[in-house]
């Protein structure tokens, strides 16, 4: 189940993060070859410049369209449900990209992007949720790590079948941007070869058959009472009322810190540099003044880096725990961008890190069964908010910075160590129940009681709208 969900969830937004990067060239020759058929005179270069901004930042808007809806809609008709309607979106965008050329419109470019924005909005959102929920909690930070896994091999793929050599040269780069087609299509035929999350069988349907069957297919025929136990806990502490919409918690005191480290790593996720050299690689090296033939091959070094990471980071997170891996992943990061500040400065390559794996794992793991579904529609929005102003602002940067345009990064990484090492719960190997009452300590202050009713008040309404 880990490699369905992965397929289809955070393969494709690792993969359009990338592969958008390797065509640059053949589809701006496009639009203004398109332009001058149309209208006599090519694109100003200024005007060229932000057309392809937005088409490349356009993906992040039907990603903040599609995770935003993607919390009710997962409430009303179940993930496993709304991940098969992704698919069908993914698809549309495919044909869209596999024939604009043909079509002569750069228009279905960018509604391509857009479909491809809102279906990996939708699964971006449903994969962590979900892998976390069908997870024992002895492998649950393993499997949330595997959420960054298939992100940064997404990168990679998309890196290696944009090469001229495959799929990226000036005939066949449509083809490349419809390869997320073929993943989809896989993901539509397997997925529903598998159960929904015991959780959600449990606690949102109240099927105990269904929730026993499903953990007996996910983990086995071992001794799970300690799992089921805590599963039920859950369940009896939300008998008493319903989910909260977003807003409610946006305003709910005890989950005041919960969302301030929620803000803090989505935040640094973005704006940490990696997602910046993927979308605009071809212009950071070319500013940094490296041949053109060997462009591809650097950047491509800086993903399979950052896949190895990503596989080091779910080997590590069970052992080291949360915190320290993400306050001293972003001290290390910090120090990365350093080097490669310098390194590009002097026309030198060097590679990158990631540490998405632990970040995911703190998302899923300090928001309850409960308030998850409307968590994550506030993450979400963050997450695509973040890559689409990245997106439309990060080539400016480059062109007026060069390759001093990680220094405002490096600020960020800085701030974002101190307050996880300050603030954030250990969170491995404890209930939601532990969690929550670790978080508490920090919502209310030691010396004061918690409200009752606090961590499911009785007027929220189980449903993730504003």
């Amino acid at each position: 189940m880990i490699i369905v969900l992965g397929i289809g969830g955070s393969f494709p937004y690792g993969f359009h993060i990338s592969v958008i990067n390797y065509p640059s060239l053949h589809i701006q020759r496009f639009i203004n070859h398109t332009w001058i058929q149309r209208h006599g005179s090519p694109l100003p270069q200024a005007t060229l410049l932000l057309l392809w901004s937005f088409i490349v930042s356009v993906y992040g808007i039907g990603g903040l369209l599609g995770s935003v809806c993607c919390g009710f809609l997962t409430t009303k008709y179940r993930k496993k449900k709304c991940q098969m309607f992704t698919n069908l979106i993914m698809l549309a965008a495919a044909v869209l990209m596999g024939f604009s050329k043909m079509a002569g419109s750069f228009e279905m470019i960018i509604l391509g992007r857009f479909l491809y924005g809102i279906g990996i909005g939708f699964s971006f959102n449903i994969h962590p949720q979900y892998i976390g929920e069908v997870s024992p909690k002895k492998l649950r930070g393993f499997t949330n790590a595997t959420v960054a896994v298939f992100l940064t091999l997404g990168k990679v793929s998309g890196q290696v079948i944009g090469l001229r050599e495959m799929l990226g040269s000036e005939a066949l780069w449509p083809w490349l941007l419809a390869f997320s087609g073929l993943t989809a299509m896989v993901q539509m035929v397997v997925l529903p070869c598998f159960p929904d999350s015991p959780s959600y069988l449990l606690i949102q349907k109240g099927n105990e058959e269904a929730f026993m069957k499903a953990i007996k297919q996910l983990w086995g025929e071992g001794d799970h009472r300690m799992e089921i136990e805590d599963i039920k806990q859950e369940k009896a502490a939300m008998e008493s009322s319903k989910s909260l919409r977003v807003l409610e918690v946006l305003r709910s005191r005890s989950l005041r810190w919960q969302l301030y480290v929620t803000v803090t790593v989505m935040t640094t996720l973005q704006l940490c540099g990696i997602n910046a050299i993927y979308f605009y690689s071809s212009e950071v090296f070319r500013t940094a003044q490296f041949e053109e033939e060997l462009i591809p091959y650097i950047a491509l070094g800086v993903g399979l880096c950052e896949w190895l990471s990503s596989m080091l980071c779910s080997s590590l997170i069970e052992r080291l725990g949360r915190k320290r891996l993400l306050w001293g992943g972003y001290a290390l990061m910090f120090l990365v961008l350093a080097l490669l500040t310098v390194a590009l400065s002097q026309s030198f390559a060097f590679s990158l890190l990631s540490l998405a794996g632990a970040t995911i794992a703190v998302m899923v793991e300090i928001f309850n069964q409960a308030f998850r579904p409307s968590a994550f529609v506030i993450v979400g929005f963050l997450n695509w908010m973040g890559l689409f102003l990245l997106g439309m602002i990060f080539p400016f940067l480059v062109e007026h910075l060069g390759p001093f345009c990680f220094l405002l990064f490096m600020g960020i990484l800085a701030a974002s160590g101190f307050f996880i090492y300050l603030f954030l719960p250990e969170t491995k190997g404890k209930s939601i129940m532990e969690i929550t009452a670790e978080f508490d300590k920090l919502n209310y202050g030691k010396s004061r009681v918690v409200p009752a009713g606090n961590h499911f008040p009785p007027e929220g309404v189980f449903c993730t709208r504003l």
